[in-house]
């Protein structure tokens, strides 16, 4: 049986994050540590927690390792949006076709062969506020 032993400013630092933080994520690896410390067993964890046996090692690898900082999401994960390096070509383009979005998507198709739909580029637009 592997469990994760705490001190006792860890275990109230952990119930904290329980209880206040807003990430979902953070709050489910904090409860997760302070049940391996009261000696909840991997297999129960993993069930309580429905991610597999693996994943619960991974969390308390990390946590040996970097300690608090481990328990958000890494950065970097998900899509990377296609036009990042565009976003003056794509401001240009708004305002010549006077915010005509179906004209931007055909001038980024023939000019550099990057084929978006309109979603895609209305997203960019909201994330890079434009």
């Amino acid at each position: 049986m592997r469990y994760v032993t705490l001190k006792k400013e860890e275990i109230e630092v952990l119930e904290h994050l329980h209880q206040n933080c807003l990430n979902a994520t953070i709050r489910k690896r904090s409860q997760c540590l302070v049940l391996s410390h009261q000696k909840r067993n991997i297999n129960d964890l993993a069930s309580i927690f429905k991610v597999s046996r693996r994943t619960i090692e991974r969390w308390f690898d990390s946590w040996a390792v970097i300690g608090i900082d481990s328990l958000g999401i890494a950065e970097g994960r998900g899509a990377k949006t296609i036009l990042k390096d565009y976003s003056i070509e794509v401001s240009e383009q708004l305002e010549l076709h006077n915010r005509n979005l179906k004209n931007v998507l055909i001038y980024f198709e023939e000019k550099h062969n990057i084929i978006v739909c309109k979603k895609t580029l209305q997203n960019f637009l909201k994330v890079t506020g434009l």
